[in-house]
């Protein structure tokens, strides 16, 4: 497996305070997680040494209107929770993304995420298609829940989908590791965030090697 820079988008799914930060409604729930797989430290270093290297940073905060009008008035499961913790409102601290992820120059930011599945209230597809994306890799809240449903989606739509591993967490190991083993493999690409970094320099020491053969060939005398 090979990486394009030019042809891979990492999406940062819900790197939000009210997720991790201390303080934050639902951090308790996935701090355990958090720590055991190191993410957030992780996920600076690939976000990091992937936009130095071209890949199209985009960052998908969930968010909504005080009252949660967007939604149903009887949300159940997970949304309850959002609903009943009063999480991820517009314009709190909660619904902020995190100082250490926030976002850069030339990174995009997806609108309008409202439920699971970052493709199904947004423009997301629109815009990877329309940048000549390829490959999607991902990492984000919750492993089994909007990572998962972003990730079947992305599969779905012909996308090469890159999972995280130890860039994602859930509200306890036995979810984050039984999606690991049993989902992830079916729908992505399941790597770590140091075999992703590895592949990324891998790949871009290929293509300045062949750019530099082929600025040679080009400045070669022609045979006389």
């Amino acid at each position: 497996m090979t990486i394009d820079p030019a042809t891979t988008a990492l999406v940062l799914i819900e790197y939000q305070n009210d997720f991790t930060t201390e303080g934050g409604v639902l951090h308790d729930a996935v701090k355990g997680v958090m720590d055991s797989t190191g993410m957030l430290d992780r996920t600076r270093e690939v976000v990091e040494k992937a936009r130095e290297a071209g890949v199209t940073i985009m960052h998908a905060p969930i968010t909504f209107a005080p009252g949660y009008n967007e939604i149903t008035s009887h949300p159940y499961g997970i949304l309850k929770g959002v609903v009943d913790g009063n999480a991820f409102v517009k314009g709190e601290w909660g619904s902020e993304i995190v100082d250490s992820l926030a976002p850069q120059p030339g990174d995009i930011v997806v609108e309008g995420k409202r439920g699971l599945d970052t493709f199904a209230s947004t423009n997301l597809d629109f815009m990877l298609r329309s940048k000549g994306i390829h490959t999607v890799v991902l990492g984000g809240f919750l492993t089994n829940c909007c990572v998962e449903s972003t990730m079947r989606t992305a599969y779905e739509h012909g996308f090469e989908v890159i999972t995280l591993s130890d860039c994602t967490a859930a509200t306890s190991q036995e979810e984050h590791d039984n999606a690991l083993k049993f989902d992830f493999p079916m729908f992505s690409k399941p790597i770590n965030a140091g075999g992703f970094l590895e592949l990324l320099s891998t790949s871009a020491g290929s293509a300045s090697s062949a750019g530099s053969t082929a600025a040679s060939s080009a400045e070669a005398p022609a045979p006389g």
